[in-house]
């Protein structure tokens, strides 16, 4: 195949801004923005009451605000640690004070959404509220900061995919002089928009809210699709137990959320033609 050209990473700064002595890094903004974002979001479906069983939402807006503090906290320590005990357990055991420098990027997205499903059981019972409904909610909002989340690795130059003679090719600064795969894109754009559009139709077209844990299922699905099909263009964790080839350690994570995602979906399923039935 003709290389047509190789294109050179963009020369960003990984920092955004600084005030002072205080920096503020794209990697940051990127979880704030996506946090944010899917705060809004959230309280714009809580405030559409005819996407709800009985038009009627299962939590107060101010509620929303609970919701992003615990979801905040569980992402960073869960993803955090994801990454030191999924990933490299090796270097951070060896490094330990590496640990809390997250500003340099390395957040697992498998170790936040551990870290999330916990936070939520925690919340649910903590408001006596459905476990599946929080997960929905959270679902229907999470490709903002999935988006942002691709776009901030693609900035911090890491996560790179495999070496491509494609036109696409990029050669990145820590990557060596040959292009690869930006397939951190690829993962902003199938993790992140098109979850974003599917969610859109689970919630709004389907009425998926209404069904809980409907929403939750099909999020996990496609993501588990979505994240196989860019392991593919990106270059495998060095040095991993679960690298099996032809599959990668991000592949083998994904196969529990795949099964998990398809019994969310019978269940709900189950659950609402049973409901029917009695009504």
């Amino acid at each position: 195949m003709l290389l047509l050209a190789a294109l050179t990473f963009p020369n960003i700064d990984p920092e955004a801004f600084s005030i002072g002595p205080v920096s503020i890094k794209w990697y940051g903004l990127a979880y704030m923005g996506g946090l944010v974002l899917g705060w809004l979001y959230v309280r714009r479906l809580l405030s559409t009451p005819h996407l709800w069983r009985n038009n009627t939402p299962p939590l107060t807006i101010d509620r929303v605000d609970d919701l992003l503090l615990y979801m905040t906290l569980a992402i960073i320590v869960g993803g955090r640690l994801g990454q030191v005990l999924l990933y490299e357990p090796g270097y951070y055991f060896s490094n330990p004070a590496e640990i809390l420098k997250t500003w340099r990027g390395g957040m697992s997205f498998h170790g936040a959404l551990i870290g999330s499903a916990i936070a939520i059981l925690i919340f649910a019972r903590q408001y006596k509220v459905s476990a599946r409904t929080i997960m929905d909610i959270c679902c229907a909002a999470v490709p903002f900061g999935l988006f942002f989340g691709r776009v901030a690795n693609f900035i911090n130059s890491e996560h790179w995919g495999r070496t491509t003679d494609a036109a696409v090719g990029v050669v990145f600064p820590n990557g060596g002089p040959e292009p690869r795969h930006p397939s951190q894109l690829y993962e902003a754009a199938l993790e992140g928009l098109v979850m974003l559009v599917i969610m859109r139709i689970m919630t709004h077209k389907v009425l998926g809210l209404k069904q809980p844990g409907l929403v939750t299922g099909v999020w996990l699905v496609w993501y588990a699709i979505a994240r196989s099909i860019c392991e593919f263009f990106r270059e495998p964790e060095p040095i991993h137990a679960l690298n099996i080839e032809p599959f990668t350690a991000g592949q083998i994570y994904s196969i529990p959320m795949l099964m998990l995602g398809i019994y969310f979906i019978v269940t709900a399923r189950r659950k609402s033609a049973a409901e029917q039935l009695q009504a």
